[in-house]
């Protein structure tokens, strides 16, 4: 990821680690319980058992995920500025953060309680996964390739045709 020091690559790295472990907490924590409204927590029925989290305790664990996401993408919008991160790396933030943002409200979706059958926890599965699972998946090819092959200074993705335009 960096082009400047073991230091500014663990940092970068961590930053990175740190937005896309975030998202998803922060959008679970935020978007809080979806259960319908009107009925005793008795008369509910669940996909997926909500975890025993009170609301507002998941309010301030998604409030803190929040801060930690902020401070992980300045960190690494500042780097790609100064040029410490190849802006091709957003390429795999970018997928693995809206891979978090989905994993994160669809978990909200799927323990939401309702009567009978919850047909988002269906939806969820059925659009949801695999549309995770093609974001996980693009992100780890180009991060490997960008690992070992995307260089940008005549390095084999180059000789080979791969690289991008301008790389």
């Amino acid at each position: 990821m960096a082009h400047r020091g073991t230091h500014t690559g663990t940092l970068l790295a961590a930053a990175g680690t740190a937005l896309v472990a975030a998202v998803p907490v922060a959008a679970w924590g935020l978007m809080g319980q979806q259960d319908a409204e009107g009925l005793s927590a008795s008369e509910l029925d669940h996909a997926f058992q909500p975890w025993a989290v009170a609301d507002g305790t998941a309010a301030a664990i998604g409030a803190t995920a929040l801060l930690v996401a902020a401070v992980g993408v300045t960190l690494l919008a500042r780097a790609t500025l100064r040029g410490a991160l190849d802006r091709r790396w957003w390429q795999v933030l970018g997928p693995l953060t809206l891979a978090g943002l989905v994993v994160g409200v669809g978990w909200r979706i799927m323990t939401a309680g309702v009567v009978g059958a919850n047909i988002g926890a269906g939806l969820t599965l059925m659009f949801g996964g695999p549309v995770v699972a093609g974001l996980v998946l693009w992100a780890l090819f180009r991060g490997v390739w960008l690992a070992t092959r995307g260089t940008g200074h005549g390095g084999r993705g180059q000789q080979l045709g791969f690289a991008p335009r301008g790389a």
